[in-house]
């Protein structure tokens, strides 16, 4: 089996006679992937009841809803900086956790957004995975794009069911909005967020 460099597109012989079948390009369907999760992440952040923001989590008193939101696009900062800073990707400026309002938020993760988008771009460009920049000390994701892919949706998963599923007054209408947007890419597709499409 060779992976072309260039592309995620992997042949295989498979036949007698040296024929070779192609699995087909997965850039689309990566780049994609990730959109679809950035799309449902700023959907989460656009519909967080007013109230909910300075909330302490349960089991964590010293740590709001506001700031489980900032760490979202600040861990996307630091994973930028980390893989593809030296690689020549732009990294984007981090926000205040304790202090960071909806408005900033927003726009802030769609250009965190598409600083990861240029790393699993690239990461397909030099043959489905990302180059290793010395900044990348700990060494413990696996830099193929599906890995890297996997672990940055997973992150952003857990906290951000920690704020739709935390008790409170809002928690029912907060669960209702969790669903359209996590339940179907579709209807979170259908209703375009007031922040406009991400790259």
């Amino acid at each position: 089996m060779q992976l072309k460099r260039g592309s995620l597109c992997v042949s295989a012989n498979s036949s007698a006679n040296g024929g070779a079948d192609l699995i087909p390009d997965l850039r689309d369907t990566i780049l994609n992937t990730w959109r679809t999760n950035n799309r449902v992440t700023v959907f989460l952040v656009e519909h967080l009841p007013p109230g909910l923001w300075p909330t302490a989590v349960p089991g964590a008193p010293r740590r709001t809803i506001r700031m489980i939101a900032g760490h979202l696009h600040n861990a996307r900062c630091m994973w930028i900086k980390t893989l593809g800073q030296e690689l020549g990707v732009p990294v984007p400026r981090s926000v205040d956790r304790r202090r960071v309002e909806r408005e900033e938020l927003v726009p802030a993760l769609q250009r965190s957004s598409r600083g990861i988008l240029r790393l699993l771009t690239l990461g397909c460009e030099e043959g489905g995975r990302i180059p290793m920049a010395s900044t990348y000390i700990w060494r413990n994701l696996p830099l193929d794009v599906g890995h890297v892919l996997a672990y940055f949706v997973a992150h952003e998963a857990h906290p951000a069911a920690r704020s739709c599923w935390s008790p409170g007054p809002w928690a029912t209408d907060s669960r209702r909005r969790s669903r359209v947007a996590c339940g179907s890419g579709r209807s979170v597709q259908r209703r375009r967020s007031p922040s406009g499409a991400d790259a």
